[in-house]
C-alpha cells in the first residue's frame, strides 16, 4: 500500500471538479484508493508522460479524467510514496 500525498494544486483540482461536478467525487475517490493499492492496476491505465512532464506519470479515473503523480521512496522506509500532483481533463493536465 502506496502513502498518497496531495500537493495543494491537486487539492485545488479536486475541490473544484467536484464543485461543478458532484459526481465525479466517488469516481476519483475510488481512483485513489487503486492507486494506493496497486498503481499499475489495469483499471487505472497508468503511463508515463513525456515532454515537459517527463518523469511524472498519469492515470486515467474516467474517460477524460486523469491524475498526475510521482513516484518516490521515502528515504526512511523504502516504501513507495505517490505526490499528487494534478487532476483534470486530458486537456487540462498535458
Amino acid at each position: 500500500m502506496s502513502e498518497l500525498v496531495l500537493t495543494p494544486r491537486f487539492d485545488r483540482a479536486f475541490r473544484r471538479l467536484t464543485g461543478k461536478n458532484p459526481v465525479l467525487q466517488p469516481a476519483i475517490e475510488a481512483a485513489l484508493q487503486r492507486l494506493a493499492a496497486d498503481a499499475n492496476d489495469p483499471r487505472l491505465k497508468t503511463h508515463h508522460l513525456s515532454g515537459q512532464l517527463k518523469g511524472l506519470h498519469a492515470c486515467s479515473v474516467g474517460y477524460d479524467c486523469r491524475i498526475v503523480f510521482a513516484r518516490h521512496k521515502h528515504p526512511q522506509t523504502g516504501a513507495e510514496v505517490l505526490l499528487l500532483i494534478n487532476l483534470g481533463t486530458h486537456e487540462e493536465v498535458y
